[in-house]
């Protein structure tokens, strides 16, 4: 159990250093841009470490895990995060990432209702604690610059697309493990799931008539396709193959729990790095978040 535990917390490292590669790329070339190619980089990543690493390659897979982590891809990776990137747009940073904290509690109960996964309420009452210092820590911080959120219906829709974002997320992690069952490499999950996003983003890029926008503000900001591969690296490689790899030895709501960490690892990241300011509230929540962590290591 306890490398299930580990591999999410770090699942949660990842994402913090991918989300700060892939917000500096999206100040050169939109966060559509980013979306778009980070999939393909993700790729050319994971058949790599599959030659590397000598793990099989997934050509014959049997039709379950295709369709399972096919739409594992689709559910959390095409869809949950353009849901995700609208969102950001239309009610900013602050209350998208509290939108996102949702995530962990709805895995929760799609594991139960889907997997037949039950807790122990030690456990749940660690869940919450976890999630409320996140919510905490983000409520705290302000939205980015100040957004102004002139019509209601933009406000809704952004709530609405935040909410969906973290269904999408719980989603991607339990129709992802009904594709991993038997101890089938996460590695090559991660590929499957990474392939059949990047054939569903690509293919409404291409009906919307986008790839030479994408291929132009590339080649007019090559240093942000740098971001772009360190960011998935860590993200879609590193992080979401660690992501799996602790979903198939421990419940997913502990799991989603503890990848859902990087509002409070961005912290000094935001200090340091963007020179962002925070209060006490931040360092409490951190604080809480922190001790519903050791209950999940300990209950």
């Amino acid at each position: 159990m306890i490398i299930g535990q580990l591999a999410a917390l770090g699942t949660s490292l990842c994402f913090s250093a991918t989300s700060t590669f892939f917000t500096l790329a999206s100040r050169a070339v939109t966060s559509l841009v980013v979306n778009r190619t980070r999939l393909l980089v993700a790729i050319l990543f994971l058949t790599l470490a599959h030659f590397l690493l000598q793990v099989p390659f997934p050509v014959q897979v049997e039709g379950f895990r295709i369709f399972w982590l096919g739409l594992s891809g689709v559910i959390g990776l095409a869809l949950g995060d353009a849901f995700l990137f609208q969102a950001f747009v239309w009610i900013g940073a602050r209350l998208t990432m509290l939108m996102m904290s949702l995530a962990p509690v709805l895995a929760t109960l799609m594991s139960w209702a889907f997997l037949g996964e039950s807790l122990k309420p030690s456990q749940l009452f660690a869940i919450l604690v976890t999630v409320a210092g996140i919510a905490w820590v983000v409520l705290e911080r302000p939205s980015s610059r100040g957004i102004q959120l002139k019509p209601t219906r933009e406000h809704l829709l952004g709530l609405l697309f935040g909410f969906l974002a973290a269904l999408g997320q719980a989603g991607g992690l339990v129709t992802a493990k009904l594709g991993l069952v038997g101890d089938f490499s996460a590695l090559s999950g991660t590929l499957i799931r990474m392939i059949a996003a990047a054939i569903a983003l690509w293919l409404v890029t291409l009906l919307q008539r986008q790839a030479r926008v994408t291929y132009q503000r590339l080649k007019e900001h090559p240093r942000a396709l740098w971001f772009i591969a360190a960011g998935a690296l860590f993200g879609p490689t590193i992080g979401v193959t660690l992501s799996l790899v602790a979903i198939q030895r421990i419940p997913i709501g502990i799991a989603s729990t503890l990848t859902a960490l990087p509002p409070i690892f961005l912290l000094p990241i935001g200090y340091f790095v963007f020179k962002e300011r925070f209060g006490w509230q931040a360092i409490l929540g951190t604080l809480l978040t922190i001790g519903g962590v050791a209950m999940l290591f300990l209950v």
